[in-house]
């Protein structure tokens, strides 16, 4: 929850704008701006006060306790001109709210965290718990010095500065990915990748303090660290089971479920007969570990209760193999605005990206600091697609991009016809061009609509011409994507003159190049009247069906709604 508070009728107008736009993210505070500030502080994750930063500080700062667990806190001028982070900028989330509260208000974000301003990822923001002396190793990374990357496994990291890797000399800064339970040692960091699964067996009605009592032992004998546990795995019958399920809500990891068919089918070390006759699997603990492949660091063990009754649950854990992750990312039609907050978390994740040369020109500003870029150009997309695969199969974290989304007629479906699954995959999707020519053209899409390429480069023509005869026979709005090339002057003219035999000459038809770049044209024109030399590569043509018309200019397809007929 995000606490609102100001002093002044400026300050509660833009607070309002914050607070309807975030109707369930936010609290308005009323009353004396003291006391709001106490209680949002104490009530809230994060608070954006609309007052002087020197106010604000001197209400906070009495209120301060510790970086690890303040809240956020973000102050906006009685202007609103600038959004400034001003306390808990990784933490409690100031930065990324101050540029949310910036975007919203149209406000300048302000943020002073050393590692933000130049671009350098903040240890506590890379999607990993961290352990450790963060400012003196992030001061290290800032300063440029030798810092030490101690793999102790293998995981798919963002990109830091190219001055972490693998050499450095005795007493430098350290940054460690490790899964075992230690303290860090001065001037290191401890990064806890999600790499155990502990599988979990309970009888009904297990109290949550024996499973969780359990899972702890285990882990602190073993020397493992419970910030590194990524879930709690069972059999599907106990899904509900409210010692698992609960102990999984303390340990803040989700809850997997197998099937006793897919769980019977695991081979493990230690099977038993009660499991199989409860719930139709030789073991529950150890197969669920293990059902999605690694290493058993701790056999199946049975909880101790004080009382001497029987044990009511069992567990195993299991280190699971780092995998690559490939995120294949669309950037939209062009224009910096469309590209979504997802995406650009995406690339900022990235430690290798894989694209196109003019892609990659359009984000370069995005990536931090040592992303390794691996850009070509047109007609390389089959080697892009391997090369992807293969940087996420050596264990990197990559982010493949493609314009639009990536998903249509772009990177996603070679790269993943390369892939198996010994990687994991993330889509992100973007605005596509149909999408984004159909906003500018009105409302052209309203109904049922397809999308066809004319490029015969990678189809058959036999076969582009059958779906756009099956288009125009269905009386389906057509978007036409790679419409005509020097190299490729007929098809356009071929499949309009196979739509126009289905319908009239007077038919809109929709015509925007470079839609969302500054040099965007468009026009709305007719079946008839077209005339395909005005069109290009960087051009889309949408042609409207038979209910398709132009109002004030605008291409609009009804949809047929009642209200709209009784109207007419």
């Amino acid at each position: 929850m995000i606490g609102l508070i100001s002093a002044t009728a400026a300050g509660a107008a833009a607070r309002d704008r914050l607070a309807a736009a975030w109707s369930t993210r936010t609290r308005v505070y009323d009353g004396p701006v003291a006391e709001g500030v106490r209680r949002a502080f104490a009530e809230c994750d994060q608070v954006v006060c609309f007052l002087a930063t020197g106010a604000v500080v001197r209400l906070v700062a009495p209120l301060l306790a510790d970086k690890g667990s303040d809240p956020g806190v973000v102050c906006v001028d009685e202007a609103g001109r600038f959004a400034v982070s001003l306390v808990g900028g990784h933490a409690g989330g100031a930065n990324e709210l101050a540029r949310e509260v910036g975007e919203l208000l149209g406000a300048e974000p302000v943020v002073t965290t050393a590692t933000d301003a130049v671009g350098v990822p903040g240890l506590d923001t890379l999607g990993l718990p961290v352990e450790g002396d963060v400012a003196a190793v992030s001061r290290a990374m800032l300063d440029g010095e030798p810092v030490l990357l101690e793999l102790e496994l293998s995981w798919p990291l963002p990109a830091l500065p190219p001055n972490v890797g693998s050499r450095a000399a005795e007493g430098a800064a350290v940054v460690r990915v490790s899964d075992r339970d230690r303290e860090p040692a001065a001037r290191e960091v401890v990064l806890r990748p999600p790499s155990l699964v502990v599988g979990v067996g309970a009888s009904r009605g297990a109290p949550v303090e024996e499973v969780l009592g359990l899972v702890g032992d285990a882990l602190r004998e073993a020397g493992l660290s419970a910030r590194s546990v990524a879930q709690l795995a069972t059999v599907e019958a106990k899904s509900e089971e409210p010692g698992i399920v609960g102990a999984a809500a303390r340990l803040e990891v989700p809850v997997v479920t197998y099937t006793a068919g897919e769980l019977a089918a695991v081979a493990v070390p230690n099977p038993s007969d009660a499991p199989l006759a409860a719930v139709g699997t030789p073991s529950v603990a150890e197969a669920a570990a293990l059902a999605g492949g690694g290493e058993l660091l701790v056999p199946k063990r049975k909880s101790v209760r004080a009382d001497g009754q029987p044990a009511m649950a069992t567990c195993a854990v299991v280190r699971r193999p780092a995998r690559g992750r490939l995120a294949v990312v669309g950037l939209g039609p062009g224009a910096r605005d469309l590209l979504t907050p997802r995406a650009t978390a995406e690339l900022r994740r990235a430690a290798v990206l894989v694209g196109l040369d003019q892609y990659v020109d359009q984000i370069r500003d995005l990536l931090r600091p040592g992303t390794l870029v691996l850009e070509s150009g047109l007609g390389a997309e089959e080697e892009r697609a391997r090369t992807a695969v293969a940087e996420a199969r050596r264990g990197q974290a990559v982010a493949l991009i493609g314009s639009g989304d990536a998903g249509v007629y772009a990177m996603a479906s070679p790269a993943l016809a390369e892939a198996s699954d010994d990687i994991d995959v993330v889509g992100v999707p973007g605005v596509t061009a149909a999408l984004a020519a159909g906003a500018i053209l009105g409302a052209p899409l309203g109904h049922d609509h397809v999308s066809i390429s004319l490029s015969d480069l990678h189809t058959p023509w036999e076969v582009i011409e059958r779906r756009v005869r099956a288009a125009a026979e269905a009386d389906i709005v057509v978007t036409f994507y790679n419409p005509r090339s020097r190299g490729r002057d007929w098809q356009l003219p071929k499949a309009l003159a196979i739509l126009a035999e289905h319908r009239e000459p007077t038919t809109p038809v929709g015509v925007v190049r470079n839609a969302s770049r500054p040099d965007e044209s468009s026009r709305v024109t007719s079946l008839g009247s077209l005339d395909p030399a005005i069109v290009d590569m960087m051009t889309v043509v949408t042609v409207g069906n038979t209910a398709t018309r132009e109002i004030a200019g605008r291409m609009v397809t009804p949809r047929g709604y009642r209200w709209q007929e009784e109207a007419n």
